[in-house]
């Protein structure tokens, strides 16, 4: 997830500020919304794992505020990865008046399947309006296994 993350983001300083608008089929869920809601949704799920409060994530205005939320993009990311480790338990989420319990194990699973769902779609969004800042091969799992083979070296 972290590693994908990563990858899409970086390519993205590339692109001209217009791409921000590219979309599919709803304009409400445009590339600057979609790069919003990847790191917004990644802090929710720190705050799930962990309470840390998260924290409001602007919307990018042009490609030049990418560096600031491929950052935090990549702090939640660690933050995430690092409950990994620790027991499956059932944690409780509290949100405004009402709360529930998820297992560790599908918190963890959900915010990477959040994160790769929504990775699709902003590539996709720019890919059917003319940009190609990276392919889905390039983060698929055979690709995550070559970068891990090369950095094994």
């Amino acid at each position: 997830m972290a590693w994908a993350n990563h990858r899409v983001y970086s390519s993205l300083g590339a692109l001209p500020d217009a791409a921000l608008n590219a979309y599919i089929v709803n304009p409400e869920w445009s590339a600057r919304r979609i790069i919003q809601h990847i790191v917004s949704g990644a802090d929710w799920y720190v705050y799930c794992l962990t309470e840390a409060m998260w924290s409001e994530i602007p919307t990018p205005s042009s490609i030049a505020d990418l560096p600031q939320l491929t950052a935090k993009l990549a702090e939640c990311d660690a933050a995430i990865l690092s409950q990994a480790e620790l027991p499956d338990e059932f944690l409780t989420i509290k949100e405004d008046e009402k709360s529930w319990q998820n297992l560790r194990s599908t918190l963890l699973a959900q915010a990477v399947h959040h994160a790769t769902e929504h990775r699709a779609q902003l590539i996709d969004a720019l890919e059917a309006k003319g940009f190609a800042p990276i392919n889905l091969d390039d983060i698929d799992f055979w690709a995550f296994e070559k970068f891990e083979k090369e950095s094994a070296k």
